[in-house]
Order: C-alpha cells, then sequence, then structure tokens
C-alpha cells in the first residue's frame, strides 16, 4: 500500500470577481525535490499536529512570505504517484484553497520559479499531473447562467445580458425551448454577437447539430441523452464544450466517464418553480461529488441576493465549481 501524504494547496488569485475567475500562482518545484522543475500550486506537506488550513498559512509564509487573509476551503483531490529514480511510490491527498487575500509581497524564498496564469492559457510547463482536473476546472467562471428570455422577454432579457457581460459574465447556456429553429438561429447570432467582445462562451442546450453549424462554444446536454450516450463524438472541433444535467450518482458517473468539460448538479435547495420537490441539500451534493474528476456546478434554490451577500461559498465549500442561475441571474 502507498504511503499517504496529505497536502495543503493554495490557488492564490488576484482580480477574481463573482462572475469570472482571476489569474492565479503556480510555482516551480526547487532543485534538489522530487519531480524537480514541475509546477504546482504552492503549499506542502500538513504535519501531524497540524489543521490543513494551519499547514496552508505556514507553508506560504516559509515559501512565498505571505500570510493569507482571505482562505476558501474548495475541495480535496486524491492522486497516487508513482516511483521514480528520486521518490517512492505514494498517495497524496491534496487539499486545495481558494487565497483571495494576503499580507507581505509575494517572494520566492525557496528560489523556486513563480508564475501568475491566465486559466484559460496555461503558459508553464510541465504541470505536475495532480493539478490537471484543478486546471481545467479553474479555466471555468464561478457563475453558469442560464437563459430566462421566455419569462422577461426579448428586450429585457438581452438588456440583461448586456449588463451582466459588462460586469464580466463569461459562461452562458441559451435554453429556449419556445422557440423554432430558425427564431432560435437568430437569437443564437444575436447572442454570439454581443458575448464574443467580452470573450464570454455561449453553449447551446440540447441541439448538437445547430450548435456545431453556428460555431456555439458548445452544447448542454439533458441527462436522458447523458444516459443514452455510449461514447463522446469524434467529429468536434478541440475548443467544443460537452457539458450534462444531472440529478444523481449514475448520471454524473457517466458525464465524468464520456469526459464531459463539466456537469450541473440538481436540484440542491427547494426553488421557486417546484418547492415540494425532493432536493439534494448541501450534504448530499457534496457526497456525490466529492470523488469525481470533472467540475461540477451547483443548480436549485440559489437567489442572486443570497450570492451577494455570502458569495458561493457553501457552494465551494461542498465540492461545486460554482453555481448555476437561471431566473434571479438576470434581475
Amino acid at each position: 500500500m502507498n504511503k499517504v501524504v496529505h497536502v495543503a494547496a493554495a490557488i492564490l488569485q488576484k482580480d477574481a470577481t463573482l462572475l469570472s475567475s482571476g489569474d492565479f500562482l503556480l510555482a516551480s518545484r526547487p532543485a534538489g525535490k522530487p519531480w524537480a522543475g514541475w509546477w504546482e500550486f504552492p503549499g506542502g506537506k500538513i504535519e501531524a499536529n497540524e489543521t490543513p488550513e494551519h499547514a496552508l498559512i505556514r507553508e506560504l509564509q516559509e515559501e512565498l512570505g505571505i500570510t493569507p487573509t482571505q482562505i476558501q476551503p474548495w475541495i480535496i483531490r486524491r492522486y497516487d504517484y508513482p516511483a521514480t529514480h528520486d521518490s517512492e511510490a505514494k498517495t497524496v491527498l491534496l487539499h486545495f484553497y481558494f487565497v483571495t487575500k494576503w499580507q507581505g509581497e509575494i517572494t520566492a524564498h525557496e528560489g523556486q520559479q513563480l508564475a501568475w496564469q491566465n486559466p484559460q492559457e496555461i503558459s508553464v510547463s510541465p504541470v505536475l499531473p495532480a493539478n490537471a482536473p484543478i486546471l481545467k476546472a479553474l479555466a471555468l467562471p464561478p457563475i453558469y447562467a442560464i437563459s430566462n428570455m421566455a419569462e422577461l422577454g426579448e428586450a429585457v432579457f438581452l438588456n440583461a445580458l448586456k449588463n451582466q457581460l459588462k460586469q464580466g459574465l463569461k459562461l452562458i447556456q441559451l435554453r429556449e425551448k419556445q422557440l423554432n429553429e430558425a427564431d432560435l438561429t437568430v437569437l443564437i447570432c444575436q447572442i454570439l454577437s454581443l458575448a464574443k467582445p467580452f470573450g464570454a462562451k455561449v453553449l447551446l442546450s440540447e441541439n448538437l447539430d445547430l450548435a456545431l453549424k453556428l460555431n456555439v462554444d458548445g452544447v448542454h446536454l439533458p441527462s436522458k441523452t447523458l444516459m443514452q450516450w455510449t461514447e463522446k463524438p469524434q467529429h468536434l472541433p478541440s475548443s467544443f464544450m460537452l457539458v450534462a444535467s444531472c440529478h444523481n450518482l449514475a448520471e454524473l458517473t457517466q458525464a465524468e466517464k464520456l469526459g464531459l468539460d463539466f456537469a450541473v448538479l440538481s436540484p440542491v435547495l427547494p426553488t421557486k418553480s417546484h418547492p415540494d420537490a425532493l432536493t439534494l441539500g448541501w450534504d448530499g451534493f457534496e457526497a456525490l461529488v466529492k470523488n469525481l474528476q470533472i467540475p461540477v456546478y451547483a443548480l436549485g434554490g440559489m437567489t442572486k441576493d443570497d450570492i451577494l451577500k455570502i458569495g458561493i461559498s457553501k457552494a465551494l465549500s461542498c465540492g461545486a465549481r460554482g453555481v448555476a442561475m437561471q431566473r434571479d441571474i438576470w434581475l
């Protein structure tokens, strides 16, 4: 059995907002350590008498000369490292934290290289393999907005979309089942023209053929379609995103097996439209996503007012990448 090592890892972010991710810091492993020259998130081993948070603070003080003042626990990820010429095989349990505020100036105290990275374009390599799923998740913004034109009306919705894009919205699902294909095509073209100047990605609900035809950024599959697929289509552009709605472990497992870019898990909390429906609750949500290797958004029962007051800290601490919203995001 591999030796198990617990590690506290910091995702230091700058310029992050509620709607979009900020750049984050990576550090190279110094000469003389296993995997020297490989890039990783700052942090280090959790000692026997430490909590993960205490270890994180100590490691950042030792490695970078800073003291974190705003810490958000996120996820724990397991990775099994094989034996190499300079290290034995081991299992690492990485406790990830977002660190968005700190005291002191970041300084490389251990001779390591430091590099701020755009989550959309990692410029350093090689990165330690344990961090690959984390980098994929960080390329996604904290908020996934779902269109609601049927309720708001076209003019109100498009105006709300413009405002959200100006504030930093980066990921939108167009979900308007009431439209025929001709009207949907017109709307897609309108939304793409609005979103592209802001670097926002637009996903289309269900209609893969139309999404490919109109050069939409991806498609969002309903759970029924997800469970019918046996493999991911091979003809898709490399940047095309495939995501899916999920409601249970079987559907989440299928999304992970197919290698989808992320999943949306619902309902977490009671919603206005279905107040009596069975919900997962945050404990149920956390239990379902904690061992997944793909990012998951929480959907259901979270209002914009709630998020403005407390952020998305609860969702993050339960393992979500962020929150998906339909009605309240546009208000």
